[in-house]
């Protein structure tokens, strides 16, 4: 069987998922599929692309479909809770992700929509951009910082205060009373 695209993307997300972004070499991957490493390069051309798939793909189940009945307020903080929420159980998804919005925005639509769910709460669009960069630094602080304190829990350290749940609510809360929605 021929190898494609989302086969090597699948690929990526495990070794992403299982072992961390350190361990998420093309190489590897190659090892992971038990193709030689050249045939990777027909379906991406370099790991910054593939890293912008797996990021889509990490935030590929958020639903963008805010309840009618929910205030601009609300549907803001179920899309940021949303998009913590894909990427908390992924090692290193918040710095995967970070680089994937760098390199294409576009590629990550539940950004997108952040940003649009923005502009309808009253954020000026010229400032939109800010905003969302605001809560999505939030966002990926919050799953780093989270990520962080398990790894050092995991081997007998301790990762001092829990910014778990509670605090990335109080976060967001607070940005969005900063920005008056």
């Amino acid at each position: 069987m021929a190898l494609t695209r989302e086969q090597v993307v699948d690929a990526a997300v495990g070794v992403l998922a299982g072992f961390g972004l350190a361990d998420l070499s093309m190489r590897r991957l190659a090892r992971e599929l038990d193709v030689q490493v050249g045939a990777l390069y027909w379906h991406v051309k370099n790991k910054q692309e593939l890293l912008v798939d797996v990021a889509a793909r990490l935030l590929g189940g958020i639903e963008h479909l805010p309840d009618a009945a929910a205030t601009p307020r609300e549907a803001v903080t179920s899309l940021a809770t949303a998009i913590r929420a894909a990427l908390a159980p992924v090692p290193d998804s918040a710095e995967v992700v970070q680089l994937a919005q760098t390199m294409q925005p576009a590629a990550l639509e539940p950004l997108t929509w952040l940003r649009e769910l923005l502009e309808e709460a009253g954020v000026a669009p010229q400032r939109s951009a800010w905003a969302r960069h605001l809560l999505l630094n939030h966002i990926l602080g919050s799953v780093a910082a989270q990520q962080d304190r398990s790894r050092l829990e995991a081997v007998g350290g301790t990762g001092g205060p829990d910014l778990g749940t509670d605090a990335f609510a109080w976060g967001v809360e607070t940005i969005l009373d900063g920005l008056g929605i």
